[in-house]
């Protein structure tokens, strides 16, 4: 983090318990999936984000100047300006190397830019379609092809995927909606005493920067340590086979399709216990993650298309068990075909 730039600190922030909260979760482990914030403009959300430089954790990167060696530092937020373009994205010729020296180079984009760090889309649903589709592409994938012509580089491309939306300005596609793990409503503080603190923080903070940070340093560096914590006792968190079970019948209950919901659920419900210096995951990891986890799966579409799809199915097997009747087939093979296996769920 340059010097000159001053984030709010996210422990600063009056209220919004579930967005920090999910934040924080997305920095230990990665696997939730990204987050999405969605709430109304002047309620904190890119003032949260941006709070996250003061406790990202450190990773070790390759050098990109000398094989075979590493170096620690901090995750970092790269940001994707509003205005950015298809080959800003994903890469592309440099125009000026071309220009100059007429040698054709791909080079790398945001997405390549962002690997191993925290990639934040503002108004993400104001952008252009092709450009989501390739961040989406990359988050699912890890990794980024750059096309022009004959010409292919690959990039890694993995990175934690934060979002953000007013849905006054417009709705996401249900497909970009899905890719998201956790889902935070970010309302408005409704309490009087609440709202004045915030204009008196903002108030202080915008007057001495450096001040007010120091206020919040001891509990900000607290909060550091135990994101990198928490990442180190993630790999031996285990869920009780008990509660996984409860949880899948939690999903089917609330008749949500996507398969990235128990995704979500469950990976957050291990980071959960991994910042509670737990690793074992219990029951009040999936009740707390369970509103960020399932909110905005529910579909009351695809219940109707499923029950159409249904039907139409039990006219087709009604009209074959009639007219093709099933017989047995005498002798029975002594080895069976995957494709047999696969149709009586054996494979």
């Amino acid at each position: 983090m340059a010097d000159d730039i001053y984030p709010f600190p996210l422990l600063a922030m009056v209220g919004q318990t579930e967005l920090k909260t999910a934040l924080i979760l997305g920095l230990i482990n990665p696997q939730v999936g990204g987050i999405l914030l969605s709430g109304p403009y002047g309620v904190g959300k890119t003032t949260a984000v941006r709070g996250l430089l003061d406790v990202m954790p450190f990773v070790t990167r390759e050098h990109p100047d000398a094989d075979g060696k590493t170096l620690v530092e901090r995750m970092r937020l790269i940001e994707l300006p509003l205005n950015a373009r298809l080959e800003d994205v994903v890469g592309g010729i440099n125009e000026r190397i071309a220009i100059e020296q007429h040698v054709v180079r791909l080079e790398e984009g945001i997405l390549a830019r962002a690997h191993g760090n925290v990639l934040y889309v503002d108004e993400i649903n104001l952008l252009d379609q092709a450009v989501v589709d390739a961040i989406l592409d990359a988050a699912a994938q890890g990794r980024t092809f750059v096309r022009r012509g004959a010409m292919v580089r690959l990039f890694p491309s993995q990175f934690v995927l934060i979002g953000s939306m007013n849905p006054e300005e417009g709705a996401l596609r249900p497909q970009i909606l899905d890719r998201f793990g956790l889902r935070v409503w970010v309302a408005p503080v409704a309490d009087h005493r609440a709202r004045l603190e915030i204009y008196r923080r903002a108030r202080d903070f915008r007057n001495d920067p450096v001040g007010f940070r120091q206020g919040y340093a001891a509990q900000t560096a607290a909060l550091a340590e135990e994101i990198m914590i928490a990442r180190e006792i993630l790999p031996h968190v285990t869920i009780p086979p008990e509660l996984e079970e409860q949880a899948l019948a939690l999903v089917q209950q609330l008749h949500i399709p996507s398969h990235r919901a128990e995704i979500a659920l469950l990976e957050g419900a291990r980071a959960r216990a991994a910042a509670d210096f737990r690793n074992v995951v219990n029951a009040e990891d999936i009740r707390r993650i369970a509103p960020l986890a399932l909110t905005w799966r529910h579909s009351d579409w695809f219940e109707r298309h499923t029950a159409g799809v249904q039907a139409e199915q039990e006219t087709i097997a009604a009209a074959l068990d009639k007219l093709f009747p099933l017989t047995d087939t005498g002798r029975r093979r002594s080895r069976r075909s995957t494709v047999r296996q696969i149709e009586e769920g054996h494979a």
